[in-house]
């Protein structure tokens, strides 16, 4: 059993790993070109409508000339590291050590390992030039918030946040509007302006392509497709 007196020890040797993982990271996506995050749910069969979904969409993208970040495991992630891999892009993988084995899927040419979960969040924020949110649960929400938080509050430049499959979103949306806007005023009209709901792999690769070319060319405002009913 570890004495109190070793904690500090214990902690000064953590800051070092996590200081590795940092390392790694840097080094390994520093130089991978405009990526795009997709998220999703490790849960998603190959049969289910939003496998194939998730894999065009990673097709679309990679073939556009983005390396897709996943996070590595199955479900949402595989359709989209395979549909990286098919278009002939870089299909990386941020696996994550979780005390039920997260198996890596196959359809990674590019593949990390973290230990700690926010490294790996800060690696799927820092070289993604837009996020693409599946179907998911917690862990999917947790991404897509603290994306949304992240562009809210200016803590990270502006990118396209792109919610795929309208039905699955539809009622989130509807009680962010309802409520969160109108009944109690949470958040600002504004801040539906910073998302877009997509069912079609071509739209969002193409919203992610226009962004890209308009960085840096004076006010450009990603279109706004979050009011449709």
């Amino acid at each position: 059993m570890m004495e109190f007196s070793d904690r500090p020890v214990r902690d000064l040797w953590r800051i070092f790993k996590i200081m590795a993982e940092f390392v790694e990271g840097f080094e390994e996506l520093g130089s991978i070109g405009p990526a795009v995050s997709m998220f999703g749910s490790a849960r998603t069969n190959p049969g289910e409508k939003y496998y194939p979904l998730a894999e065009e969409t990673a097709y679309e993208i990679a073939k556009a000339g983005f390396a897709v970040i996943t996070g590595g495991g199955g479900g949402v992630m595989e359709a989209a590291n395979k549909g990286a891999a098919r278009a002939g892009g870089k299909s990386v993988g941020l696996n994550i050590e979780l005390p039920m084995e997260q198996i890596p899927n196959e359809y990674q040419n590019i593949s990390l390992s973290f230990r700690y979960f926010f490294i790996r969040k800060v690696m799927f924020l820092k070289y993604a030039h837009g996020f693409v949110v599946l179907p998911g649960g917690y862990g999917t929400m947790d991404e897509l918030f603290e994306s949304l938080v992240l562009i809210q509050t200016f803590k990270q430049a502006s990118f396209p946040i792109i919610l795929m499959a309208s039905d699955y979103w539809k009622g989130l949306i509807d009680w962010v509007k309802e409520v969160m806007l109108k009944k109690h005023e949470y958040i600002s009209p504004e801040d539906l302006d910073v998302f877009t709901i997509v069912d079609d792999p071509k739209e969002a690769a193409r919203i992610i392509v226009d962004f890209k070319e308009g960085e840096g060319v004076g006010g450009f405002k990603m279109p706004n497709h979050t009011r449709r009913t």
